[in-house]
């Protein structure tokens, strides 16, 4: 197979802030390289139109993977997403003309368990409460700040991340209990509950859920109304597991003593416009995975799966691999699950 070529996305601002020259230099290694100099977010016909040539395209969060683009493609065989996500990647459409889709593999379980620590710190110091009434010319009263050992921490979600996040708690004197209906209980042991009871005994309610049809405005008005009124509600899964109009009426009630959101309805899966300025929320934009240590994880991934594609090998984190026949016809061997490379340790 002759030298891949291969498409990068990242517009300056986002390889600066996402990519990194290390990853780069290791992808161009083997492959040549074509990157987006435009300073736009490409998309569509455009896309393919910038990719021309190229038979990989290593796509950012903020591209789609749109039928338009693989209709007009011709060359390409793979499209890569430098992400877990491939929400906004039309998967049938690649497979009908043959396109292999992949993603990266978790790498920011750790980032976003930290950063839940550091919202429940904000929360129960009244950090950013304090500097917003301070930069408003104010006396701020921390009296009801509270230390978090021996509080209790609810986690909704034991993947990756809340399996982090329950042992760093612990370690920190937090009293965890977890609900997770594809957990064993035996796995779980004393730490499972319910939901409700979850709910209802927890001073800090982390959602790690995943984005199911099932889980959609899993917090709800009842599921607030559960809640202790000095608790707070932090979410770093997904926007849509919760009912944003119950958690913003909870807030303006006082039935919740404050907010932690890195996720939200907004583009992207940011946090929502009504909830920037609150005193009671912590917000951050998204980027709860974004340490360097995160981020390098997830650049590699793309560059260990073109590194196979150029060996002529089924890379590790492919979606669809059995209707990616444009790829099947340059690869070595038929796929197997067997075929794909094993992560790295």
């Amino acid at each position: 197979m002759d030298r891949l070529r291969v498409f990068l996305t990242y517009t300056d601002d986002e390889f600066d802030s996402y990519y990194s020259e290390a990853g780069l230099a290791a992808l161009q290694a083997c492959a040549d390289v074509v990157r987006n100099r435009t300073g736009r977010v490409l998309a569509g016909r455009e896309l393919a139109e910038a990719s021309a040539g190229c038979q990989v395209i290593i796509a950012h969060r903020s591209v789609a993977g749109s039928r338009d683009t693989f209709e007009h493609a011709p060359s390409l065989m793979a499209f890569l997403r430098g992400a877990v996500d491939i929400s906004t990647i039309d998967v049938p459409a690649a497979s009908d003309h043959g396109i292999l889709v992949t993603r990266a593999s978790t790498g920011f379980g750790t980032a976003v368990a930290e950063l839940a620590l550091a919202m429940i710190f904000d929360l129960a110091r009244g950090i950013s409460r304090t500097r917003h009434a301070y930069a408003q010319g104010q006396t701020p009263v921390v009296a009801k700040s509270r230390e978090i050992a021996g509080t209790r921490l609810g986690i909704l979600g034991y993947g990756r991340i809340g399996r982090q996040l329950a042992a760093h708690a612990g370690a920190l004197g937090m009293s965890v209990r977890i609900h997770d209906p594809y957990v064993s209980p035996e796995e779980l042991g004393r730490n499972a509950a319910s939901f409700e009871a979850l709910l209802a005994g927890s001073d800090y309610v982390v959602c790690l859920a995943p984005s199911t049809p099932q889980t959609e405005n899993l917090m709800n008005r009842a599921a607030f109304a559960l809640m202790k009124p000095d608790a707070c509600f932090l979410n770093l899964a997904r926007g849509e597991l919760v009912d944003e109009d119950a958690l913003l009426d909870a807030l303006d009630q006082g039935r919740l003593r404050g907010a932690g959101l890195d996720v939200g309805r907004a583009a992207d899966q940011k946090p929502s416009a009504r909830f920037e300025n609150r005193p009671d929320v912590v917000l951050m934009p998204h980027v709860g995975g974004m340490t360097v240590q995160a981020r390098e994880h997830q650049t590699m991934d793309t560059v260990r799966q073109v590194a196979a594609l150029a060996a002529g090998r089924w890379p590790e984190g492919a979606v669809n691999p059995l209707h990616a026949f444009r790829a099947a016809k340059v690869l070595k061997t038929p796929y197997t699950p067997q075929c794909q490379e094993k992560p790295s340790p």
